[in-house]
């Protein structure tokens, strides 16, 4: 596995769509939820363990195991019962998959695009296959799905001017306590074990269209 590789996949630039998404904040902020910087922090960690009992078992388990796609996107469509979640985690998907296959142009990633078409194609399960396929390593995989939430939720945060770029550089890095331990609890987690541990986070989110003037798809 390169190096060069896992930063291009964690770069902000890596065109997968998270640009166009809030994972809720956005309508949190709007309803009074995330009003200064401690609600951001909980709304960051609440987010990121969210992630990790939610996204990267699936993830994961179609790392593993990449003939369970189908399975585990079903599961996955189940599971977001929050339209405007499972919304955003189709668009990223299909945009996860069409770009690694215009960046890393192979058989077997036409062949998960073509694949993928005839499914729901949500975002974590194929993450698994998409970071199999192109040589990243599981504890990377893993990893990349919840710096990735972290960091999408920070980047929204300046966005919508909850705060500033360097404070939110600040709360990534003061992030790395939750990560780990995100990481640690979660890492070995089945697909069947999946749930919702910030059921608020996810009803705020489930209001998002509801929004009178809004910046983000999500």
């Amino acid at each position: 596995m390169s190096d060069w590789l896992v930063w291009q996949v964690v770069d902000s630039a890596f065109p997968v769509g998270v640009f166009a998404h809030s994972w809720g904040l956005e309508a949190a902020c709007q309803a009074g939820h995330v009003d200064d910087e401690a609600a951001l922090r909980r709304f960051l960690q609440e987010s990121i363990r969210q992630t990790g009992w939610s996204a990267l078992p699936l993830m994961s388990a179609a790392y593993r195991e990449p003939g369970r796609l189908e399975e585990l996107d079903e599961l996955a469509h189940a599971f977001l019962t929050n339209g405007v979640a499972n919304r955003a985690s189709r668009v990223q998907g299909r945009t996860l998959v069409a770009t690694a296959f215009r960046v890393w142009p192979s058989s077997a990633l036409a062949a998960l695009e073509a694949r993928a078409r005839k499914g729901w194609t949500h975002v974590a399960p194929l993450s698994g296959v998409v970071f199999r396929t192109i040589g990243l390593s599981p504890e990377v995989a893993q990893k990349a799905v919840l710096f990735g939430a972290a960091r999408g939720i920070l980047s929204a945060a300046v966005r919508l001017g909850i705060v500033g770029s360097y404070r939110a550089q600040w709360m990534q890095q003061d992030a790395e306590a939750c990560l780990d331990a995100t990481l640690e609890m979660c890492r070995d987690l089945a697909a069947d074990e999946i749930c919702q541990t910030a059921p608020l986070v996810d009803l705020l989110q489930g209001g998002h269209d509801r929004l009178y003037s809004r910046l983000f798809q999500s």
